[in-house]
């Protein structure tokens, strides 16, 4: 029983003596990795902005939401003070270390639809892998519309000039 005793103590007494690296003295505490010493969470919102703008930023995309969204963020966007939503077609499900991700985009015509999601995927999971560290499980990408090239010359001009 003695020599338990004194095996708790030598152990205590390791743990808490200072440590002499190159002529300082620090005393350890805590013990393990900062890392490892609490917990950090991400919300919804903060991997939808990065996988907005991360989409937003590939060529051939037009726009992101399905009709009724954008016409509502148009109608905000045009509101004096009112800012751009990054986060319009995106809807993030994110867990303790994983996330899924389901985009709604508009793509220009002309462009190959594949291409473009095919990009999209990748650029939204390497963005939100990068800056969050979580991991993406699945990018699902529903193309609502294609925007037509604008057709205001071919247009026949009203009674009014």
């Amino acid at each position: 029983m003695t020599d338990t005793g004194q095996r708790n103590t030598s152990q205590t007494l390791e743990k808490d003596s200072p440590d002499t690296t190159a002529g300082k003295t620090t005393t350890k505490r805590g013990g393990g990795d900062p890392a490892g010493r609490g917990r950090t969470t991400i919300a919804d919102g903060v991997v939808e902005k990065i996988a907005g703008l991360a989409a937003r930023d590939v060529e051939g995309v037009h726009a992101m939401g399905g009709g009724l969204a954008r016409t509502f963020g148009a109608v905000r966007d045009r509101v004096p003070g009112g800012t751009k939503s990054v986060t319009r077609g995106v809807k993030a499900e994110v867990g303790e270390v994983q996330t899924a991700l389901d985009l709604e985009i508009v793509v220009e015509y002309g462009v190959s639809i594949a291409d473009v999601t095919q990009d999209v995927r990748e650029n939204v999971i390497a963005a939100v892998e990068r800056m969050s560290g979580l991991e993406v499980v699945e990018v699902n990408i529903a193309v609502s519309d294609v925007k037509l090239p604008d057709e205001d010359d071919d247009e026949p001009q009203g009674r009014l000039q």
